[in-house]
């Protein structure tokens, strides 16, 4: 099993078998007492020294500076870090030192998991510190974390390969804290979020994530088979059509944080598996929505902030309500000279010609206008901006305009450059729903994967009278990019939809012994770094001849020394 190991990875096992040993468990099943955490002895001790005079903390090891007879080490726990002065004979006042001698000098390392007892002091340094008087190995760690080395104010070797990070977000989060404030902060966008809406007395609910029409949006679906039931199920990708059902069933307002799901492109604003928050509110219109809305993110930004401008990248975004009103139609004309709005589709296709827009034959008025402000109009909204009034093809879940059947009530939050959030009068006219319905049919017909299907239950719910409503949607994700300034959704997800890992080609003894490597050599040079025969024959035999032999003093090897002209001979035959 070693053969595969590092260097450092087989260090680390034999040190676990020694602590075993021993008779010291490396893996403890008993709680461990806390009573203090890192962020608490740093902001108190300073206001009150006879705090902390019998203290239990524990975290993992992220440094150690040993100095014979006493050493100090920095743990860190989920709030913090902490510096420790462990002194031998503090921590083993008997005659056996080995508890200091052995276990902590020579069988831990950075990453193990430890608890320590002892009282608060400040160093002649001025370094709140605790100083040891008992420690308790809680977890032995097997793999060497990356250690970021900091000269001169730069760091060096740090973790920040984008491809690392989202693979091993467990690694991520040890080594790089700002990523764990992050998700703190995401947390908080979701908590203050949660209190605006129970303030107001609306009822969180959870509905179908497995549905057997995807319905609520106009997105491509992830399918799966349902074995008992033999039948298709998709995973949704939007939960509007449900919580419109409850709407139906009386409830004057319901919202649901909702894991969703489209079998669409990726990038760094776009991933298959995304959260949003949707809510619907009886008796309401979009207009009183947009209020609503506006008001939520105001108070989200304060309460992350206490200010409510937010610096995204090069720009510093205002979230203070009321925001910027600007229809569709209006920001088209505004940003391309041409007035769509009495176009029929053929004269909008040109359109898009004329402006370099790919096109193809799926797609319908509305795609053709939402194309053109997707890419002529929507990067240009930095500051939020609600934009309005979307012609009826591109929303067949909206109620028409009270001012022009053409139109629908509806709004899009846009903020540096992206929707945020999208809202309605809801539809809750059941004829005109189906008939919506149909030419969603019609477009799937011309090829659009995207065309809502039609969703009999919810037009029979909607046959027994929804009341006027009004719903929105946001983006938890992509609200929390902004709200933390990160470039990447990837960055707001703890575990992002990745392509499968390419795994390297196994190396074995018998990659070496092809070289003329004897056997009880080969076995070894995995553990000494080499991990492919190419890597060995670009090394300098020197460099070779230095590693060998010393890995064989080190692990006192029963095997003769290998000698310079060996090495040279086995790089000659083979080069």
């Amino acid at each position: 099993m070693s053969m595969h190991l590092s260097e450092q990875e087989v260090i680390r096992r034999n040190a676990l078998e020694e602590l075993k040993k021993l008779g010291i468990n490396p893996y403890p099943q008993a709680e461990y007492p806390i009573n203090a955490t890192a962020k608490e002895i740093l902001d108190q001790f300073p206001k009150d020294n006879s705090l902390f005079q019998e203290v239990s903390i524990a975290g993992r090891i992220m440094n150690r500076r040993i100095m014979g007879a006493a050493s100090f080490a920095e743990i860190m726990d989920p709030s913090g870090r902490m510096q420790l002065y462990l002194k031998r004979d503090d921590i083993c006042p008997e005659e056996d030192k080995s508890l200091y001698n052995i276990v902590f000098k020579r069988h831990l390392d950075i990453g193990d998991f430890i608890g320590v007892k002892g009282y608060v002091f400040i160093t002649k340094m001025g370094e709140i510190t605790v100083h040891v008087t008992e420690f308790t190995v809680l977890s032995k760690s097997l793999r060497p974390l990356p250690i970021v080395k900091e000269k001169d104010g730069q760091l060096y070797d740090a973790f920040t390969d984008p491809d690392q990070r989202y693979r091993q977000r467990y690694v991520d989060l040890i080594v790089n804290e700002q990523v764990r404030e992050t998700f703190a902060q995401r947390a908080k966008v979701i908590r203050s979020m949660r209190d605006f809406l129970n303030d107001k007395g609306y009822l969180e609910v959870e509905t179908p994530i497995l549905q057997a029409i995807p319905g609520g949006a106009a997105a491509r679906p992830f399918v799966t088979h349902h074995n008992t039931l033999d039948m298709p199920l998709y995973l949704r990708i939007a939960n509007e059509l449900y919580l419109k059902r409850l709407i139906v069933g009386g409830y004057e307002g319901v919202f649901e944080f909702a894991k969703d799901f489209r079998n669409e492109g990726m990038d760094r604003f776009h991933n298959p598996e995304f959260t949003q928050m949707e809510i619907y509110v009886a008796y309401k219109d979009y207009f009183w929505m947009m209020k609503m809305t506006e008001q939520m993110i105001e108070k989200i930004t304060l309460d992350l902030h206490g200010t409510t401008k937010v610096q995204v990248g090069e720009h510093e975004i205002d979230f203070k309500a009321p925001f910027k009103r600007l229809s569709i139609l209006e920001a088209i004309t505004e940003f391309t000279g041409f007035s769509v709005g009495d176009m029929e589709e053929a004269d909008i296709r040109e359109i898009c010609k004329k402006l370099n827009i790919d096109t193809d034959e799926s797609m319908g008025k509305g795609k053709l206008i939402d194309e053109i402000f997707g890419e002529k109009c929507e990067p240009f909204f930095i500051q939020p901006t609600f934009i309005t009034d979307y012609p009826v093809e591109m929303s067949p879940l909206c109620k028409r305009h009270r001012d022009n059947p053409e139109l629908t009530e509806r709004f899009e939050l846009m903020v540096n450059g992206k929707e945020l959030a999208n809202a309605y009068t809801e539809l809750n006219d059941p004829i005109d729903q189906r008939l919506r319905f149909e030419e969603q049919m019609e477009l799937a017909a011309k090829g659009d994967d995207e065309a809502m299907f039609i969703d009999q239950d919810f037009l029979r719910a909607l046959e027994y009278g929804m009341p006027p409503t009004s719903g929105m949607g946001i983006g938890i994700d992509r609200l929390v990019m902004i709200m933390t300034n990160q470039h990447s959704i990837q960055e707001v997800l703890f575990f992002p939809q990745m392509r499968p890992e390419i795994k390297k080609k196994e190396v074995g003894p018998d990659t070496f012994m092809e070289l003329g490597i004897p056997e009880a050599w080969a076995e070894h040079m995995l553990a000494m770094g080499f991990t492919t025969a190419e890597q060995l024959m670009e090394t300098k035999p020197s460099v070779i001849h230095q590693k060998m032999n010393g890995f064989r003093k080190k692990n006192k090897l029963s095997i003769p020394a290998v000698q310079l002209e060996d090495i040279n001979n086995w790089l000659k035959i083979n080069s």
